[in-house]
């Protein structure tokens, strides 16, 4: 038994040593400190037992076998998971111009913004609130920085370049393909452009905003008859996302999503060029609301901060949507109740939030789905007066940890086991902290000066 106890410490020691050199590659030091910590402490129970005159030593070694067992137990055994959470479909749709970015868009004293409050007068008070703020990437924002907002701002300015190209008419003469390969070509293409995940869905009606609500369509009613819809998720850097919520972040979102509108004007001009309608859907432009999209092609849930959460990034990645006539093959439908139960668990998203926008309840019937209720008016208020688009829910999301082999076999056993989703929680909350601070930021990004 000695000989057991001892090389169960070994082991140990040699698991929690590998979580603290990831933990320093990944520049988490909290987690590198604390697991070093307990690589040191807590195989010493173990070579005590094995190797210290100890009374009653044969109790002491079934607890410490115990202690071992039960977690390896709960990480292997799959259990069912919880009642309660179904697989729905919102029921209404949405119209674009309600949403924040469309308000923050509209500006006092035109026609159109007299519009929209003489219908929508709740909104008014408000949005005069945000307008007296700084705004994002504004100059007097809390998280002002010269250099990344303007990187930021060159991003977003390109991805407004490209909207003239998420339209078009397609060639005249139409190509066949086989469905098949055309889908099989379509996702690996799309993984070589940058994609990390595409999925195929057809196109419903819940998909579809009633309404535009920004950019030259303004105004019109959203009439589109695709079948299909492709969507796919890029990858937001989980470094520059870590350092939340300053200037790296929005840098990394707006590069992001110029990344997804550059993949999805890509698609869509393929398509064309084989002969089939096909249309862009991107930051600025969209006639599609990609999450729900990107739920029904089998990319993920939407979880509690209101965002797609994926299988490996969680909710850091931007997305982008292509709809199409192209025949092509749909994914099967996907329920993950697995996220769903962690979410409705976790609440760290919820915990961290400064204007507590993500709500600390249980789901309820949103637009006829159930849904966690988000205040879309306070987390946009709040980027307003930093400047930035904050990223703190995501960047404590557990599920936001890098791809990486030690975090996969985590989230493994996310998905096996109820019960492991509860001490996984606890072990997170221990490593990192249940609010944990903000990564560095690279060596080559500008540091803002503390005011």
């Amino acid at each position: 038994m000695p000989i057991v106890l001892s090389l169960i410490a070994v082991a140990i020691f040699a698991l929690l040593m590998w979580v603290h050199f990831v933990s320093v590659s990944e520049q988490e030091r909290t987690a590198a400190r604390r697991s070093l910590g307990a690589a040191l402490i807590l195989p010493l129970p173990f070579l005590l037992v094995a190797w210290a005159p100890i009374p009653a030593v044969g109790i002491l070694v079934w607890i410490l076998l115990a202690a071992v067992a039960l977690p390896i137990i709960v990480y292997l055994v799959p259990t069912a998971d919880p009642k309660g959470f179904r697989n729905d479909a919102p029921t209404t749709r949405i119209d674009e111009r309600t949403v924040m970015f469309s308000r923050a868009a509209l500006k006092p004293g035109t026609p159109r913004f007299d519009d929209y409050y003489e219908s929508h007068p709740e909104h008014r008070s408000n949005d005069d609130r945000f307008r007296a703020l700084p705004g994002l990437m504004g100059q007097q924002s809390g998280k002002y920085e010269p250099l990344a907002f303007a990187a930021a701002e060159a991003s977003f300015h390109t991805v407004g370049a490209l909207a003239g190209l998420c339209e078009g008419e397609p060639k005249a003469e139409t190509q066949e393909h086989d469905p098949e390969a055309a889908t099989r070509f379509i996702k690996g293409w799309a993984g070589k452009l940058g994609a990390l995940d595409c999925g195929i869905t057809e196109l419903r009606e819940h998909h579809l905003y009633t309404v535009k609500g920004r950019g030259e369509k303004y105004g019109q009613k959203v009439d589109l008859n695709h079948r299909y819809a492709i969507a796919f998720s890029v990858d937001m850097d989980h470094a520059s996302l870590g350092t939340a919520p300053e200037g790296p972040t929005v840098m990394e979102s707006a590069q992001q999503y110029l990344t997804a509108g550059a993949v999805a004007i890509q698609m869509a001009t393929f398509i064309r060029s084989l002969g089939w309608p096909a249309e862009a859907h991107i930051d600025g432009n969209y006639k599609v609301i990609c999450p729900l999209v990107a739920k029904d092609a089998g990319l993920g849930e939407i979880g509690r901060m209101g965002l797609l959460m994926t299988p490996r990034q969680g909710p850091r990645v931007r997305l982008g949507v292509v709809t199409t006539d192209l025949p092509l093959l749909v994914d099967p439908a996907t329920f993950d109740a697995a996220v769903l139960h962690f979410c409705s668990i976790c609440r760290k998203c919820a915990d961290i939030c400064p204007v507590d926008a993500i709500s600390n309840e249980e789901r309820g019937e949103i637009d006829g789905a159930q849904r966690w209720r988000i205040s879309s008016e306070a987390c946009f208020g709040y980027w307003c007066a930093v400047g930035t688009d904050c990223g703190q829910c995501m960047r404590v999301c557990p599920y936001s940890h890098p791809d990486n082999t030690l975090h996969n076999l985590v989230r493994t056993g996310l998905r096996r086991s109820g019960l492991f989703r509860h001490l996984a929680l606890r072990l997170d909350d221990l490593l990192y902290g249940r609010r944990p601070s903000p990564l560095p930021p690279a060596p080559w990004l500008p540091r803002r000066k503390r005011q």
